[in-house]
């Protein structure tokens, strides 16, 4: 019975310690399992959310953070309008053309006839015949003269080769744009360039040069109009597209920051940027999207030339702070229009 009692204690004792040992092990094996990367939420002093992404995760996802250059800003007033087509002007300047042969042909058989007359060599109703004809021509003319001034404005006419400015038109070499300020909005003299935008290309305004004030009012806008002249062929400006225009306002410069496209996403209809505010933590900032430029936005407000702005891997900050704050919704990347 002894010997039993004595075997027995020995397998209680064995059991235990092969218990303790895979204990043990379990827990050096937890130990041993690789720390989750620190990325989470926190909410600041004001309320707003800190998303929080340690060393590995911000090369991971491609973070780049830039200092946003300070720039200043020449005020801008926003327009909208169209490319013109320009296959009624080709049609003007068509019959323009040989009815200005005509006109001047007209007028000198009328000033050779007058020259016989002087000398007797010419009737009296020859005469009165070719000045008739001479005064007909020349008034065909001054009428489709004022068709294009009142359809085009009188630049068409005042160009040094109207027929080839035209002609460039309709080879689409050159476009020529209307552009329409909103009812209430003026300029006191008209702009020398303008920033168009096309709803084709959004990413790429076109310099464009004064052209001529719109001879009309648009019967459906019932705003200031100009029209300016587009050079190289550019995309998205076909015959009736739309577009939209930004032309510059005489007088004091803004001063502000100028935001790169990719730092900019666009949630719950706002426009966003983070900003680093420690070596791990970015913070949301809403700024407006007034000004587009050329590779970005112009922001007079939200952000300063001493921020740190998340230029790449925005998108993905925001899908964090999405999920650690328990958000529903989807968010994209805003380009300049």
């Amino acid at each position: 019975m002894k010997s039993r009692h004595i075997i027995s204690a020995f397998l209680a004792g064995m059991i235990a310690g092969l218990l303790a040992a895979c204990t043990k092990t379990g827990e050096e094996k937890e130990n041993e399992k690789p720390k989750a990367e620190e990325s989470h939420g926190k909410r600041g002093a004001h309320g707003e959310m800190i998303v929080t992404l340690d060393a590995e995760t911000q090369t991971r996802i491609g973070l780049k953070v830039e200092t946003p250059a300070a720039v200043q800003w020449q005020q801008e007033v926003r327009g909208y309008g169209h490319v013109l087509d320009p296959a009624p002007l080709a049609s003007l300047m068509a019959e323009l053309a040989p009815a200005r042969v005509v006109a001047e042909t007209s007028q000198r058989e009328f000033e050779r006839l007058r020259t016989l007359a002087e000398q007797n060599n010419a009737s009296v109703r020859a005469l009165q015949a070719a000045e008739a004809t001479a005064k007909r021509d020349q008034l065909l003319v001054e009428s489709l003269r004022t068709k294009l001034m009142l359809g085009w404005g009188k630049a068409v006419l005042e160009r040094d080769d109207p027929p080839a400015f035209v002609k460039s038109l309709a080879s689409r070499e050159q476009a020529l744009v209307r552009v329409d300020l909103p009812a209430g909005e003026s300029l006191n003299r008209p702009t020398s360039s303008a920033r168009l935008i096309s709803l084709g290309d959004s990413e790429h305004p076109v310099a464009a040069e004064f052209f001529d004030t719109a001879p009309a009012v648009d019967q459906q806008i019932q705003g200031q109009g100009f029209l300016f002249l587009v050079g190289g062929k550019p995309p998205g400006f076909s015959p009736n597209a739309a577009v939209t225009a930004y032309l510059k306002i005489p007088g004091d410069s803004l001063n502000g920051v100028m935001i790169p496209s990719s730092a900019v996403v666009r949630y719950q209809g706002k426009a966003w940027v983070y900003v680093q505010t420690g070596d791990k933590e970015f913070t949301r900032r809403e700024i407006p999207l007034d000004h587009p430029g050329a590779s970005g936005w112009f922001v007079s407000s939200g952000v300063t030339d001493q921020d740190r702005v998340v230029a790449s891997g925005t998108q993905t900050i925001l899908s964090e702070e999405l999920n650690q704050s328990g958000f529903m919704g989807s968010a994209s990347v805003v380009s300049p229009k």
